[in-house]
């Protein structure tokens, strides 16, 4: 068991898009806690459903009022299953996030963001088509910038709770385990979106080596 805390490697401006992300994040969750629906009836209505993504129709007989399944790609990305879900999301997003939006800049960061979070949930529907469970939750977009992560500072130091103790830890060594583990786990079910894990942490890879090999030709700074 280890749960990244913080790590040592420092970004040469504020970043205030990755700021945003969280605190977005929180409201929308506290907006489903007080909403009409309550915090289940909210992921109902707004979760991403690979059966009406695959099967072109939202639907029916459900006790809430479906978004429409295009929105609800979008808005699943913003939107939690429960505290330790957000907390959990916010936290990897404030470790690694800072980092991705120093090297691309904010308005790239963003772009990267969401195609990492789209593709994440591309991934999911490719493997489960006919879900009928709501996807919801930021870590198919986390798990890109994770990916970006582990291309551009392998050897940053990330200070680590492994078991009972706090050790620096190469990001490499994190991520790469990270990785495994959500390749390990596709099958057990839980809840959890292996898929979208692993597809969102590949993109980014790509993502963030398209990015690079742009930077280095001088086509953004």
């Amino acid at each position: 068991m280890f749960i990244p805390l913080k790590d040592e490697n420092p970004t040469a401006r504020f970043p205030y898009l990755t700021l945003l992300l969280i605190t977005l994040n929180c409201l929308i969750f506290v907006f489903q806690l007080f909403s009409p629906q309550g915090l289940p009836g909210s992921v109902l209505k707004m979760g991403a459903i690979p059966y009406e993504i695959t099967h072109f129709q939202t639907l029916q007989g459900l006790p809430v009022t479906r978004i429409s399944p295009i929105l609800a790609l979008v808005v699943s990305m913003f939107i939690h299953g429960g505290l330790f879900h957000l907390v959990g999301n916010m936290l990897y997003l404030w470790i690694f996030g800072n980092n991705i939006e120093d090297f691309l800049g904010p308005a790239r960061f963003i772009i990267f963001y969401l195609i990492c979070g789209l593709s994440a949930s591309f991934t999911h529907i490719l493997f489960n088509p006919n879900s009928t469970v709501p996807m919801v939750g930021a870590s198919g977009a986390i798990a890109g910038l994770l990916g970006g992560y582990f291309v551009l500072f392998p050897a940053a130091r990330v200070i680590t709770l492994v078991f009972i103790w706090v050790v620096p830890v190469p990001a490499a060594i994190i991520l790469g385990l990270w990785f495994l583990m959500q390749v390990l786990n596709v099958g057990l079910g839980g809840g959890v979106a292996w898929f979208a894990h692993i597809g969102g942490f590949l993109v980014g890879i790509w993502l963030i080596l398209m990015f690079a090999r742009r930077k280095r030709v001088g086509a953004f700074h």
